[in-house]
């Protein structure tokens, strides 16, 4: 019988997970060069992580009974934003490598994925990542990291942690950062040896324990749920219960099984308490259900994940310019996406109550804008509302979400960064000078981060790095003035001309190109005074029958600011929509004429 061991890579995001998970599978025969985990285009095109995959790798087992030792690994999203599926994932596995960069050190998703994995009782091994580094510090790293451990109140067992050190990129591990400095490799450094063997307390001949911690869908099969077994077997065509938390019990039937090789997914006919399967033939299965062969069994604990913290509303395309790019335009069409969204995002939370508009709320602006890139990329068309957080009601208090903020930015941008963050209700926590690099921990309410991110690349020159976490409900921070800009609003509709744009530039920012077709009422450009101005972008110049050399002037455009989802969420005004299409992303007002704009102010 094939051992088989359960494993999460876990970290912040950019630390290094994806790269690692690459190497272990190549090194073990699993994978082919230049194939990766991030098979998803987003993913590619971003750098990181979004979606929980798997994987698995056979290794060679120390013990001779049992030659081949079977290891499932999943890989985990770094980004806050998509802490859900982090926290799904560690309920189904045995251990957890988290990854931590040796320049870096824990960051704010670190501390939350650690968290959540001591609070399951799983066991870490910390890989001190990317040593290569010019300003790696891998003694100062694990000094950090064993700090975090005892901050986040682990246990001795838990505390005495295997370490292991890599530079994942070139697939290198050794056991100390000397010897990884002349060679070493994932296999000599027993990265996987070291996780423990899946807990099987019951024998295979035991009624079926399953719950998916995770779904694919299949153009085939339909929905599949890949989910862990804790007891006895699952086979195809097998009648099964399907429990919920609450009790309540329907039944079904098993079509197909599959097991993961590398990464690819195998057909198997039977596969037994500890693995990692897909199953086919449950249409309407749900994470975090138990799969059952005995109608008495009790249900196993549900998976919790924490609340969405911001929402806003989607929209049908009302604009003059709706239905000449998108083929999905309907508000049928956009609320069977997102009931379909709703089935494997379990971070995302919809009100469906209104014909016309669906609130939706989510963990953050990447979260709703990864989601919003999809569908476009899918040919749908929809307009969006500025993004506000939740607030609550607690013990007769408003509350509403907080943000633990870590920023590292060279030292002489610290000022503008403490004094913007200061006015957006955040209060400076810690300060760490490393070298000529400054490490800023502030605290404040998420409200005040809506809108902060481009500000931030601005005042640090793109040389800051901000990373944030959520870290729970606090009282109500009082008012914050972030927008400091008003908006440039076109007053007709055809194509912007250069000669208007070179005119208008000296007035704040474009974000507009010539010939760019407008309407009236879209948002072309931000005003520097804060104060809102109707502009003619389709005005050429006076044409006459004189030419002088020295009369005509040369139009020189200055770069325009180029909307994209996550740029248009943050600098759109209250009383503004972000219509989104398959082509173009437009920042536009709610009510397009001025005497419709007056009267609802009114």
């Amino acid at each position: 019988m094939t051992e088989i061991r359960n494993i999460a890579i876990i970290a912040h995001v950019d630390h290094g997970k994806t790269a690692l998970t690459d190497a272990i599978l190549k090194q073990t025969g699993a994978a082919a060069e230049g194939t990766t985990m991030d098979t998803n285009a987003l993913e590619r095109e971003r750098g990181i992580t979004i979606y929980a995959k798997n994987a698995a790798v056979e290794y060679p087992s120390k013990d001779s009974g049992r030659p081949v030792t079977k290891i499932n690994i999943v890989d985990t999203p770094g980004h806050a934003d998509f802490g859900s599926e982090v926290e799904r994932v560690l309920r189904s596995i045995d251990s957890v490598l988290l990854v931590v960069d040796a320049q870096e050190g824990p960051m704010p998703q670190t501390r939350f994925v650690l968290k959540k994995s001591l609070e399951l009782g799983l066991k870490p091994i910390v890989i001190i990542n990317k040593v290569d580094k010019p300003a790696a510090d891998p003694a100062a790293t694990l000094e950090q990291v064993l700090e975090l451990f005892l901050e986040l109140g682990a246990s001795d067992e838990q505390s005495d942690f295997p370490v292991v050190y890599s530079i994942g990129r070139d697939g290198r591990a050794a056991l100390s950062p000397d010897k990884l400095m002349t060679g070493g490799s994932m296999a000599e450094a027993d990265i996987l040896d070291k996780v423990p063997a899946a807990n099987v307390s019951a024998s295979a001949d035991a009624p079926l324990m399953l719950q998916p911690f995770n779904l694919a869908y299949d153009n085939f099969m339909g929905r599949l749920a890949v989910g862990r077994i804790y007891a006895g077997t699952v086979r195809p065509n097998q009648q099964v219960f399907i429990k919920k938390a609450d009790g309540t019990t329907r039944t079904g039937r098993t079509t197909k099984i599959f097991t993961f090789k590398g990464l690819e997914r195998v057909e198997t006919p039977e596969a037994s308490a500890g693995d990692i399967v897909l199953v086919a033939g449950l249409p309407d299965i749900y994470i975090g259900e138990t799969v059952t062969t005995d109608e008495n069994a009790a249900p196993l604990p549900a998976i919790a994940v924490d609340e969405p913290t911001i929402s806003l509303d989607f929209l049908v395309n009302n604009s003059p310019f709706a239905g000449r790019e998108g083929k999905c335009v309907t508000s049928r069409q956009i609320r069977e996406r997102l009931m379909k969204e709703l089935e494997v995002n379990v971070g995302l939370k919809i009100d469906f109550s209104n014909s016309d508009s669906f609130h939706v709320s989510g963990r953050g602006e990447l979260h709703i804008a990864v989601l919003l890139e999809n569908m476009r990329r899918e040919g749908y068309e929809l307009q969006v509302s500025q993004p506000h957080v939740i607030f609550r009601e607690e013990n007769g208090m408003q509350t509403e979400p907080f943000e633990e903020v870590i920023v590292d930015t060279p030292s002489e941008f610290q000022g503008a960064v403490i004094e913007k963050l200061g006015q957006r209700a955040f209060v400076l926590q810690n300060l760490v000078q490393h070298g000529n690099m400054v490490r800023l921990t502030l605290l404040g309410p998420t409200r005040g981060l809506l809108g902060y991110k481009n500000m931030f690349i601005i005042d640090t020159k793109g040389e800051g790095i901000l990373s944030s976490r959520f870290v729970g409900f606090h009282p109500f921070a009082g008012e914050i003035r972030k927008r400091q800009v008003g908006s440039m609003i076109s007053m007709a509709t055809g194509k912007a001309l250069g000669y208007s744009l070179w005119n208008l530039q000296d007035r704040g920012q474009l974000y507009v190109k010539p010939a760019t077709e407008v309407y009236e009422g879209m948002v072309i450009g931000n005003t520097a005074k804060g104060e809102e101005m109707l502009v003619n972008p389709t005005r050429g110049k006076n044409q006459s029958n004189v030419r002088a050399s020295g009369t005509d002037e040369a139009i020189v455009l200055v770069p325009t600011f180029d909307l994209t989802i996550e740029r248009g969420l943050e600098v759109m005004a209250d009383d503004e929509y972000l219509e989104i299409t398959p082509a173009s992303v437009r920042l536009r007002k709610q009510f397009l004429t001025e005497n419709d704009r007056a009267r609802s102010r009114r």
